[in-house]
């Protein structure tokens, strides 16, 4: 089958340090390769990757400090992705981030199978606090065309009527995260993007109750304002190196070092997050999870087996102390039996062809 993977083009395929989607895309791509699929990812030049590789600039658009908000190279990349499309059997793309949205009037025309991952909840039209709402405005294209959610959550709270092809969670290639061979060590640790949502400052606030250490790590991005204001008001203050450490972004190597070493994975998250990347990648290394129920975790943590479900700051306090109990080894195999790449390449594969058949000739 031929497959054109249409990446966003602001964050390296596959991420140095930050990209969940990113390093999700990149995942199913070599999954993809190596079942024997002819797959060509279109994606600036700094990607790495088996696919064959179609750029129109060189590197990924926030390596060359482009803001966010700034989508005429996006467009430029999309545009020129989807003038190959009648080169491919199914044309397949992921919207992340509102620069992305342009993909559903470009494919408004396509003849041949298509579909496109929602990596991120509605609404796109977002820039900071602001909302605006062209994302009603784009239902004309959006509504018909095929989309894939990565939750059962993310499918619930989408707030129109799509037409959804189906839900693939995430999926991890577990040659990547070694299974657990030593004992952890005392701290816990928060990973992520710094914004409130991700929930890094009631992170420390538990850690601190709790009388535990705690390891930050995460990327600041200096191109969202409320990102920078957020880490020097709510964080910055609290880092006393310490019992609040903070080691700055991490890169796949640095990641896997100190998610295997911690004793848990403290994540108390204020929104409806719809894929929890890093949250499979702790479970992978052994490292069990304590995270708010909501959103995707009540997918991927098994209460009391993977993890715990906290409601509230007093639970995940609570459950600090009985992270011990839980055996590392039955983590990381959860992971292995539910959220492998070759199962999301898998049920990829089965919406492809699910497509195909049904595409009018």
């Amino acid at each position: 089958m031929r497959v054109a993977q249409i990446a966003p083009p602001w964050i390296r395929i596959p991420p140095t340090t930050y990209g969940g989607t990113e390093l999700i895309i990149s995942f199913l791509i070599e999954e993809l390769v190596k079942s024997g699929h002819d797959i060509t990812l279109f994606a600036p030049g700094d990607a790495s990757t088996s696919a064959r590789l179609v750029s129109f600039y060189p590197k990924a658009l926030t390596s060359q400090d482009v803001p966010w908000e700034a989508h005429l190279k996006a467009y430029y990349h999309l545009f020129k992705s989807l003038e190959r499309s009648a080169d491919f059997d199914v044309v397949h793309t992921h919207l992340s981030s509102p620069g992305d949205m342009y993909i559903f009037p470009l494919m408004s025309q396509l003849n041949n199978v298509h579909v496109t991952t929602l990596h991120s909840n509605f609404p796109f039209d977002k820039v900071g606090p602001w909302t605006g709402d062209a994302d009603n405005y784009f239902l004309e294209w959006i509504r018909p065309a095929p989309v894939v959610t990565v939750s059962q959550s993310a499918l619930a709270n989408l707030p129109y009527e799509l037409n959804v092809a189906g839900v693939v969670h995430l999926g991890l290639p577990m040659e990547h995260y070694p299974p657990p061979s030593n004992e952890p060590e005392a701290f816990f640790v928060w990973l992520g993007r710094f914004v409130p949502e991700k929930g890094a400052h009631l992170a420390i606030e538990a850690a601190k109750r709790a009388n535990v250490p705690i390891v930050l790590a995460g990327k600041v991005d200096g191109n969202i304002e409320e990102a920078v204001v957020y880490f020097r008001q709510k964080i910055q203050p609290l880092i006393d190196n310490r019992k609040v450490m903070y080691v700055g972004p991490v890169n796949m190597g640095m990641k896997l070092k100190l998610l295997s070493s911690a004793r848990g994975f403290l994540y108390p998250i204020t929104w409806e997050e719809p894929g929890g990347t890093v949250v499979l990648e702790a479970m992978a290394l052994g490292c069990p999870v304590i995270g708010y129920a909501r959103g995707v975790l009540p997918e991927l943590v098994v209460h009391a087996s993977t993890g715990f479900l906290a409601h509230d700051l007093d639970q995940m306090v609570q459950y600090t102390s009985q992270i011990g109990s839980l055996d590392r080894s039955r983590v990381r195999s959860h992971v292995e039996r539910n959220f492998s790449a070759r199962i999301m390449a898998m049920k990829y594969l089965d919406i492809y062809a699910k497509l195909s058949q049904n595409r009018p000739r």
